[in-house]
């Protein structure tokens, strides 16, 4: 699947907008708009949906913070539901004593997105930077259905939107007046409901 890739293909929004596969004539437009939507769902959500093809390294430099609640320090972390590979600082998982959180994310069908850790990795001397290196297959395993959904809906919107250059649609006369707003369609922010993070973790 790969990192930011397209939610959909061509095929697909052809297939929702009811154009016909032989007809060619709009494929390079379709796949503009195709691509343009999934990042607009990535910029909307705050992470993206695609997955890595194999276990790469990243690095966290911000401070962990302790959670008493679970007894934890807990790093923010990329997206991650493969955790096949899974090392944290050069040490295998299942030898560090990290615990991936939230607890039930993969059985949820959502990613981990934090590493709880039973000691604080701060500063080994004072004035010495801060670092994590964890190595994973970053990403989801799967595109959630909303998402394809939402990239349909905004594709829809901008096929619309071809036909109404001065950015409004229907005629006023009629009642029948559409203003198209230079954002993402309300009903592709409610399709992503839920899905959102609070921020980039790296």
């Amino acid at each position: 699947m790969g990192w930011k890739p397209d939610y959909i293909d061509v095929p697909a929004i052809k297939g929702y907008l009811r154009i016909p596969l032989d007809d060619t004539a709009d494929d390079v437009e379709l796949q503009l708009w195709v691509t343009s939507a999934s990042r607009a769902a990535d910029r909307r959500c705050k992470r993206q949906f695609g997955q890595l093809a194999a276990p790469a390294a990243r690095t966290y430099r911000a401070p962990a913070v302790y959670n008493p609640d679970i007894g934890l320090w807990v790093l923010e972390i990329d997206d991650l539901q493969d955790p096949a590979g899974f090392t944290v600082n050069g040490v295998a998982y299942a030898s560090s004593g990290s615990t991936l959180l939230p607890d039930n994310a993969l059985s949820d069908g959502e990613p981990y997105i934090q590493l709880g850790l039973p000691n604080d990795p701060g500063c080994s001397s004072a004035g010495s930077p801060v670092s994590t290196v964890l190595v994973g297959r970053w990403g989801w395993s799967a595109v959630p259905a909303q998402v394809s959904a939402a990239v349909r809906l905004q594709c829809a919107r901008w096929n619309f939107r071809r036909g109404a250059p001065s950015g409004v649609a229907g005629s006023p006369d009629a009642g029948s007046e559409v203003r198209l707003l230079a954002k993402l369609d309300p009903d592709v922010s409610t399709s992503l409901t839920g899905l959102g993070r609070r921020r980039w973790p790296a």
